[in-house]
């Protein structure tokens, strides 16, 4: 049951993620992607600090220090940087697919790593749920850019930081709990891009804000980061790093279906294909009979 509620929790998680797309999208047209990323994580760190305060449960003990902050550099910091700028090289379409890489890398890296064991149904699992978003994206798959490959690289990148963050994860989030660890290395990664956004001068038109704006804004820190990664650190924490890296294939399904309803795109036959294909993935990675033993 532990490992139902992890799955479910991580789909959530990417379903969020999605939903966060279009606000991104609406405030990238007033500030730049790091000043995005400082009010994400910053603002998500302020509302996850008093539930960690309240739960009273055990903070990362002073020898995971260094590793929580390590972490929350790569994945709170590089992991957005490069994923905004790969969006300047190449589209949203061939962006989603390349970081729908991630539960391959996380699943090789991780065989690699002695982490997670390699099954055949995990890896027919993953390549169908991929497959389902390649298929969703199907229409935005077309049309590239001059030169997008260098965009689609750096999303793999960014697809393999959030691939090594939650495989080198789990441990620490097993010493310290899934809200005290996200705190802390979301709090680490929000002051670096603070620090970065300031020196490059990317607060100057928080002056012009107006009110959606600010509800753009905060509602990527509520819901995009604090509860979106809380989410994710509550899956690691019950399952495979694979099985909760699989979810992130309902991300770009997720941010199709807002726009779709929000934003009148049209509904097309292969986004509902794709659902289908992707949920049907998912569903074949994480029901394998017996798990193997994960050495952390």
């Amino acid at each position: 049951m532990n490992e139902t509620w992890a799955v479910v929790a991580a789909v959530l998680s990417s379903g969020l993620g999605g939903t966060s797309v279009a606000a991104t999208r609406y405030l990238v047209n007033a500030i730049d992607p790091l000043a995005i990323g400082s009010f994400r994580f910053g603002i998500g760190f302020l509302l996850l600090l008093p539930a960690a305060l309240l739960q009273g449960g055990r903070w990362p003990p002073r020898r995971d220090w260094s590793g929580v902050a390590g972490l929350g550099v790569l994945y709170f910091a590089l992991f957005p940087i490069l994923f905004n700028a790969s969006l300047i090289f190449t589209t949203a379409a061939r962006g989603a697919l390349a970081l729908s890489t991630l539960p391959l890398l996380t699943m090789v890296v991780g065989a690699l790593l002695g982490s997670e064991g390699l099954t055949v149904r995990k890896s027919i699992g993953v390549v169908t749920a991929t497959l389902g978003v390649a298929l969703a994206l199907l229409s935005g798959l077309a049309s590239a850019p001059s030169g997008a490959w260098r965009g689609d690289l750096l999303m793999i990148a960014a697809a393999l930081c959030m691939a090594l963050y939650s495989i080198w994860s789990k441990p620490f989030i097993a010493r310290s709990g899934p809200i005290p660890f996200t705190t802390v290395s979301m709090g680490v990664g929000a002051l670096c891009l603070v620090l970065i956004s300031h020196w490059r001068g990317s607060f100057t038109p928080v002056a012009a804000f107006e009110v959606p704006h600010w509800l753009a804004a905060l509602y990527l820190g509520a819901f995009g980061s604090a509860l979106t990664f809380y989410l994710w650190a509550f899956a690691l924490e019950r399952t495979t790093p694979t099985r909760v890296a699989i979810s992130v294939t309902v991300n770009p399904i997720t941010a199709s279906l807002v726009g779709a309803v929000l934003l009148d795109e049209p509904l097309r036959w292969n986004l509902v294909a794709g659902i289908v294909t992707v949920f049907a993935g998912i569903w074949i990675a994480t029901t394998a009979g017996r798990r193997p033993a994960s050495a952390t």
